[in-house]
């Protein structure tokens, strides 16, 4: 039987938060990198090439570098989120990286394939050329140790809270919202360069911050928000 009333509608399951307070200990390793070593303050950008928040926040990028000079260092890890389209962009990526020009294929993957809409194998090759690649060589790391990095870089930022893109991790501390302004990307940074160049102060060798501090120290996986 059962009366009547209004059925309760089912809990919704809570959708995964990233406590940005947390800092986590992102992998960075074989991933490319625009700055230095001994930068203070890392940022970690999640991202795919089919993604039109991820090519929105790249001016607020780039004015971060302008901005924070040698302080910061961005490293680029890719996060496929429309694997039938974004795939080709991300193992070409990996491929550029691999050969040292992962920022000249980064700019022509903005430009001439997200622009333009052509994700598809032969204009990714095409660009590859464009940007200096041995062509050779950059199909078979596409076709294979790529595809490991690929996924590889996948799982190691799903592990650390990410379901999302773009999704940028600063020395660690989740930063929420995805394209958000200058002005929220600032706040953690100022805090985290604080923090680095007092622990410096107290000895920490600069180029091994992000290891002792961020990997060393960081939470390795992101539990899943429990629904109340």
């Amino acid at each position: 039987g059962g009366g009547g009333g209004t059925p309760q509608p089912a809990a919704r399951p809570a959708r995964p938060t990233v406590d940005p307070t947390l800092t986590f200990a992102v992998p960075i390793a074989g991933a490319p990198v625009e700055g230095k070593p001994d930068a203070l303050v890392t940022i970690v950008k999640a991202y795919e090439y089919a993604c039109p928040f991820c090519e929105k926040v790249r001016p607020t990028t780039e004015q971060i570098k302008a901005d924070y000079g040698d302080d910061v260092r961005i490293v680029y890890k890719q996060y496929v989120v429309h694997a039938q389209v974004a795939t080709d962009a991300a193992l070409s990526a990996c491929a550029a990286n691999r050969q040292g020009k992962f920022t000249a294929m980064d700019g022509l993957l903005w430009e001439k394939a997200f622009k333009a809409r052509k994700f598809d194998r032969a204009n990714v090759e095409a660009l590859g050329r464009e940007a200096g690649l041995d062509l050779a060589q950059m199909k078979s790391d596409m076709d294979g140790p790529c595809k490991e990095r690929v996924q590889k870089e996948q799982a190691e930022m799903s592990a650390v809270g990410t379901h999302g893109t773009p999704a940028f991790y600063i020395n660690g501390r989740f930063l929420p919202g995805g394209a958000v302004d200058l002005a929220k990307f600032k706040v953690l940074i100022d805090e985290e360069l604080a923090k680095a160049k007092e622990r410096v102060a107290k000895g920490t060798r600069p180029e091994r911050y992000y290891q002792e501090w961020v990997l060393g120290k960081g939470v390795k996986s992101a539990a899943p928000a429990k629904a109340m």
